[in-house]
């Protein structure tokens, strides 16, 4: 299986976004635009009545690809990467900030949080393994995130599509500060909240965001029939919204927060089978299963974890230093935020071909998921950049 990492050059999500914000008025993010060859020009899409940022959470490139339909499986002739981790809770922040990961410092869905003093799951903000937080959900954003969502800035009207199940969750509100949420139930109502969206006069940018494919896909499997039938349902929801949307003078843009693999069980490694390496942690892992963050307890030496890994692991998994990560870009350009360091830990498991690994605490309930993404393989790192013009 290939290993890919993000192009921050110019061709990464976050460069989409650096491209957006060039259109939209708003302070550009220190990472490049658009590559050329992705025909995506700020100037070009400033001067379109409606910009429509459509984000399909887990639809690969290869996905589409392979098994996409109608208008959206035609123009899928250009790829993106993601961000590192490849998930939804490092790559919807840069979706929503213009910021890449090093510099919102939001590194997956299970966070070291020095603040809280807490492992973290960090898009519903709740702790993993204790009573609930002191103070309620909707104070715990002021005083984790330090940064501005990208909408308050743009010199044109912001909205929302959000499912109703997030749209008013404490994360969701703190990164949507400027725009008009609106909440939907199902992919019908979505589509027509677009629809009624750009037909209101006036400069727009609309973001939507549709969660299903990620969900069935980490149930059933990453190209599961389940998956496909998802895929092809949004598919001919959206070859009706075109239609509904012609001569509307709208730049539609489709893409995703990450792709898809599959870790059958004999693929998934459990960290209570190997004591002696869990017994080296401060922390439960962190981080996602297919690149987790390890926090070294003080008597532990990084030479005895590195030879720890290599006899548990074997070729299963890299461990890497996290400092080197940040060195070599992994999170995007610096200057890092001052907290990166600390959300990372000091080792990062970086799991090989479809492997993953998990601890569990003893007030879990254990749960299996087939699809699988956070990695750095092409399948789910490689996600769709499809721009139509209606």
């Amino acid at each position: 299986m290939s290993t890919l990492l993000p192009d921050y050059t110019g061709g990464s999500i976050a460069n989409l976004m650096r491209t957006i914000a060039d259109a939209c008025g708003a302070p550009s993010p220190r990472q490049a635009p658009l590559a050329a060859c992705h025909a995506l020009d700020a100037r070009d899409l400033s001067r379109r009545r409606n910009i429509v940022l459509l984000i399909v959470d887990g639809l690969g490139a290869g996905m589409l690809a392979q098994h996409g339909t109608g208008v959206l499986h035609r123009h899928a002739d250009k790829v993106l990467t993601s961000v590192f981790p490849s998930t939804t809770a490092a790559a919807i922040p840069t979706f929503m900030t213009g910021l890449c990961p090093a510099q919102h410092a939001l590194t997956g869905w299970h966070m070291w949080l020095e603040e809280l003093q807490a492992v973290t799951a960090i898009l519903p903000l709740t702790p993993r393994a204790r009573p609930p937080f002191d103070l309620p959900a909707a104070q715990l954003p002021a005083r984790l995130f330090d940064h501005s969502p990208i909408y308050p800035a743009m010199h044109r009207s912001a909205w929302v599509l959000s499912p109703r199940e997030i749209a008013e969750s404490a994360f969701n509100v703190f990164h949507t500060r400027g725009a008009d949420t609106l909440a939907y139930t199902e992919l019908p109502e979505m589509l027509q909240m677009l629809a009624s969206l750009v037909a209101i006069p006036g400069r727009k940018f609309i973001y939507a965001y549709w969660p299903t494919l990620d969900s069935i896909s980490h149930r059933y499997g990453a190209f599961s029939e389940e998956a496909v039938a998802t895929l092809q349902r949004f598919c001919g929801g959206l070859d009706l919204l075109l239609a509904d949307l012609a001569g509307s003078d709208t730049q539609l843009i489709v893409t995703a927060d990450h792709g898809f693999i599959d870790s059958p069980a004999d693929r998934s490694i459990d960290l209570a089978e190997h004591p002696q390496l869990a017994a080296m942690l401060a922390q439960p892992l962190c981080g996602e299963q297919r690149v987790a963050w390890c926090y070294l307890k003080p008597e532990v030496s990084a030479d005895d974890f590195l030879r720890c890994v290599a006899a548990r692991l074997g070729d299963r998994a890299e461990a890497i230093p996290c400092a080197r990560l940040m060195e070599e870009g992994w999170f995007g350009p610096g200057p890092a935020h001052p907290k990166l360091a600390s959300r990372i830990g000091d080792f990062a498991l970086v799991m090989q071909e479809n492997w993953t690994i998990k601890d569990w605490l003893p007030t879990e309930r254990r749960y299996r998921l087939l699809g699988q993404h956070g990695g750095v393989s092409a399948l789910e790192m490689q996600v769709p950049l499809v721009t139509i013009e209606v």
